[in-house]
């Protein structure tokens, strides 16, 4: 979204400028978006050139005019990165897509339609979400019956109990006879096409019907309907081979001050991955030959086409595994940015709502955080990531400033900025430093609610950060000026004052101090689809 604002050494120097007269130390550029192009000159990566009608010319490289403008204004500039993108599954534009056997493996659970009592293969596709009407040979599941449209010759119609048995049917889809009503707590399924012939010989009055999931493994890329970020396999050593290589590019070729890893920094989802090479590794270290994927977990279907999910009886060992895995990656390349350059930094941003993240794999707390979320066991709570990092950044994305004003407003208090940050301070546990985001399109034509943003942000962490110099930055300038009159050192700028933390933390507890229980304020999602 900032191309055409870095498409010349001038435009680099306004941007730099800015940053550095609105008060700001660090500027973090993104290099790397989820598309995998890159806005520098690579010999591992493609450069972007067109983004929506913004423009970089193609022989234009803004990494090194940006190292020199943040130097000359003494800003750092820290880069950043996604990790686990490699195209944009919205415009089809990324290196990924000729990486088919890089992509991550999904788990496509897909609903079927089944009597209860038939044969394991006597059974019918259902339409993905309830409520639409189904194409040929396919199953609709419909909770509102308002929402069933045009009922024609061929259809045939059943409505459901809560337990999912058959109440009665109705031909055309309920042609003629009025459209079916929704029982109370059930369902109506409608068919069409062969599978409308299926519904009449088989959905007899009193007959069970359960959907249930027949279980698919594809690569992303197949799946583009899943999410924007075309995620890759993080079991895959290519893959991690590759990231390598780009951060020693950036690094080491073009000298800049750190790299931040983006919200990329996980997993697709719970649905992935599920690779040979992630089967494998996981079968290797329990010690045990799986029932595949039903011993980690599988989707289930309600009546009403409500997705849900059944744990397996190595469900939360599946699940510290994963977060280990991104745990062993964070390490990995925090120790590889430090043996390239000792100055550098190493951080990563995440969404503040951290009961987002198991499903991601992505634990960003310090390893000893006692949480009351019901997902915390013991080998997952081994798997955060927190000490690691030089700063953590997290995106408390909210309109809403503080836990007051969100009583006042009648807004879940979880979703304000200052309990975005109190979240994500009290997770880190005082092993890295925390710097709550808050963006400035939440605040646009409301300087009185950037203002209040800030000071939420810098009250309830060690600092702030502001996403995106393309949401119209410079009409912010006057509130950031204000405020930050008073030139501040980062935090990070010191590595022993992060140890002098520690040290005193640890001297408190030996000395009897006990923190308070552990708030959790539900916040609102933030991973970055």
């Amino acid at each position: 979204a900032n191309l055409d604002k870095v498409a010349d050494d001038e435009k680099v120097a306004k941007v730099i400028s800015n940053a550095k007269s609105s008060g700001f130390n660090t500027v973090v550029f993104d290099v790397k978006p989820i598309s995998g192009q890159v806005l520098y000159k690579s010999k591992l990566a493609p450069k972007i050139e067109e983004w929506r009608g913004r423009k970089l010319p193609k022989d234009y490289d803004p990494l090194p005019a940006m190292i020199r403008e943040a130097r000359k204004a003494g800003l750092r500039l820290v880069v950043s990165l996604n990790a686990f993108s490699e195209g944009h599954n919205l415009f089809k534009a990324g290196p990924g897509y000729d990486r088919v056997e890089e992509q991550s493996v999904i788990y496509d659970s897909r609903p079927t339609l089944r009597a209860v009592g038939s044969g394991r293969r006597d059974y019918r596709f259902t339409t993905p979400k309830p409520n639409t009407m189904p194409v040929e040979n396919q199953i609709g599941v419909f909770t509102d019956s308002s929402l069933i449209k045009n009922p024609e010759a061929g259809l045939f119609a059943v409505t459901l109990d809560p337990r999912g048995v058959v109440l009665d049917g109705f031909e055309f889809g309920g042609l003629g006879n009025g459209i079916p009503p929704v029982p109370k707590g059930g369902s109506v399924v409608i068919g069409n096409g062969r599978s409308a012939g299926w519904l009449r010989n088989t959905a007899n009055p009193g007959t069970t019907l359960q959907i249930v999931d027949e279980v698919f493994f594809e690569p992303t890329g197949t799946l583009p309907n899943l999410q924007y970020p075309l995620m890759m396999n993080p079991y895959h050593p290519r893959v991690i081979e590759y990231n390598q290589a780009i951060v020693h590019e950036l690094v080491k070729d073009y000298g800049v001050d750190g790299i931040v890893y983006d919200d990329r920094l996980r997993f697709a989802g719970l649905y992935a991955d599920f690779s040979p090479a992630a089967r494998s590794a996981f079968e290797k270290s329990i010690n045990k030959r799986l029932l595949w994927p039903d011993d980690v977990l599988r989707f289930t279907y309600t009546p009403r086409l409500q997705k849900g999910m059944k744990p397996g009886p190595y469900y939360d060992a599946w699940m510290a595994f994963r977060a280990q895995t991104m745990a062993d990656y964070v390490a990995k390349m925090a120790n590889y940015v430090h043996d390239l350059k000792a100055s550098a930094l190493f951080g990563v941003y995440a969404g503040s709502w951290y009961g987002d993240y198991p499903q991601y794999g992505t634990n960003i707390a310090g390893q000893d955080l006692e949480s009351a979320f019901w997902w915390t066991t013991p080998a997952y709570q081994k798997t955060g990531f927190a000490s690691q990092l030089d700063f953590l950044t997290t995106g408390c994305y909210y309109p809403v400033a503080t836990l007051q004003e969100a009583l006042e407003k009648g807004i879940p208090i979880g979703q304000s900025v200052e309990s975005g940050g109190q979240l994500s301070n009290r997770v880190a546990r005082d092993q890295t430093w925390v710097y709550a985001g808050i963006s400035l399109d939440q605040f646009k034509n409301d300087p009185v609610g950037l203002a209040n943003a800030l000071q939420a942000a810098v009250v309830s962490t060690q600092g702030v950060m502001v996403f995106d110099y393309s949401h119209d930055f410079e009409a912010s300038m006057k509130v950031f000026q204000k405020l930050f009159a008073k030139p501040a050192v980062a935090p990070h700028e010191n590595p022993h004052h992060i140890q002098n933390v520690k040290k005193q933390k640890a001297e408190l507890i030996r000395n009897g101090y006990k923190e308070r229980a552990f708030p959790i304020n539900a916040g609102s999602a933030g991973v970055g689809f």
